[in-house]
């Protein structure tokens, strides 16, 4: 059954990604999805705005915050749609949330939200509003209220629940992201933010991505933790 939007449009079936066409899939899918959400004239049509995420996310430093990470995350959209309230919105949001990525900065999400606001003239305000809240969730910086928030906050923390070596072989990309850091002053960062996920009474604020992913992502958790004190990084053990 496809997903109804707020405005009572349906969505339509989602696109296929991947594969040797991956590419022109993603871009028609959100052309499509941009399309039927933002009014274009005011704003840039959904091909032109895909143009200029496809160039800031497939920049050479991009190693996980890249294209292939945003296509997991709209595919997860998919397999939850039924239970968003506006998976249009959800969508949109992933689209944007790492667009902006600076390492060391901690203004990545706002800016994001304001590149969404920069080329989405003419949008409903509602919309806009919602869009911007969902960027801003993915901070990660507490726990969120909220059914869509709470569903965007678990797709892009799944990969935390992926099975161990897929787990630190994304790991790897995002240490490649912070080649200008020592290893110090990253494991340091890293150290800390798994920390707080650790403490959290539960990891994944949705029942659906709970019962899929929290056994495997805590085990996840202790495992990286424990290599990291073994290296001599003291603070993972505090």
């Amino acid at each position: 059954m496809r997903a109804p939007t707020p405005s009572g449009r349906e969505r339509p079936e989602p696109g296929r990604f991947g594969g040797a066409n991956g590419v022109e899939s993603d871009a028609r899918r959100f052309a499509a999805l941009w399309d039927r959400c933002i009014p274009s004239p005011p704003a840039r049509d959904g091909a032109d705005v895909y143009g200029e995420l496809q160039r800031r996310y497939e920049a050479p430093y991009r190693h996980f915050h890249n294209i292939a990470h945003i296509r997991d995350c709209v595919r997860r959209v998919d397999e939850v749609a039924p239970l968003l309230v506006d998976p249009d919105a959800v969508e949109l949001a992933l689209w944007f949330h790492d667009v902006v990525y600076d390492v060391g900065t901690a203004t990545n999400e706002r800016r994001s939200a304001e590149m969404f606001l920069a080329l989405s003239p003419g949008a409903r305000f509602a919309l806009r509003h919602r869009v911007c809240s969902l960027i801003m969730a993915t901070r990660h910086a507490r726990s969120v209220h909220g059914n869509d928030r709470r569903f965007i906050v678990d797709i892009d923390l799944s990969g935390f629940g992926a099975p161990w070596d897929d787990f630190m072989r994304n790991g790897a990309c995002l240490r490649e992201e912070s080649a200008a850091l020592t290893d110090a002053q990253y494991h340091a960062g890293q150290v800390s933010f798994l920390q707080r996920l650790q403490r959290r009474a539960r990891l994944y604020a949705t029942d659906y991505f709970r019962d899929r992913y929290e056994a495997v992502a805590r085990e996840n958790l202790r495992r990286i933790l424990e290599r990291l004190a073994q290296q001599g990084y003291a603070s993972a053990t505090r």
